[in-house]
């Protein structure tokens, strides 16, 4: 890998080299653990931990069913017969890592999908 140069200096001299800004605040240290999940472990009071854990588990949910929904598309698409590199459900199912029925499935799921949305 090449060695860093400095930029040239806009005047026509030789490159000028700067040293680097200084820092204005201390880094702050990482927690002993290192095991941090969204300051869920810094909550004391178990209401609020019930809520906030509660509302991320929701959002889990909900972006973990869409996530679905999208991998359905997919796997429709792939299929499609009009596509000149359609894939198999065999091949759809080792690239999802899902067993062959279960593509067929996906595969189903996601014309529906497609349908609804209608052209775009």
């Amino acid at each position: 890998m090449p060695e860093p140069h400095s930029a040239p200096d806009p005047r026509g001299g030789s490159p000028r080299f700067r040293r680097p800004a200084p820092l204005l605040f201390e880094p702050a240290e990482k927690q002993g653990d290192g095991e941090q999940f969204f300051d869920l472990e810094a909550i004391s009071d178990p209401h609020e931990l019930l809520e906030r854990s509660t509302e991320l588990a929701l959002a889990f949910r909900a972006a973990a069913d869409r996530a679905v929904e999208f991998q359905a598309m997919a796997a429709a698409q792939l299929a499609d017969p009009k596509r000149f590199d359609k894939l198999s459900d065999a091949a759809i199912a080792e690239q999802g890592d899902w067993a062959e029925d279960y593509a067929r499935k996906m595969i189903e799921f996601g014309r529906e999908l497609l349908a609804d949305r209608g052209p775009e």
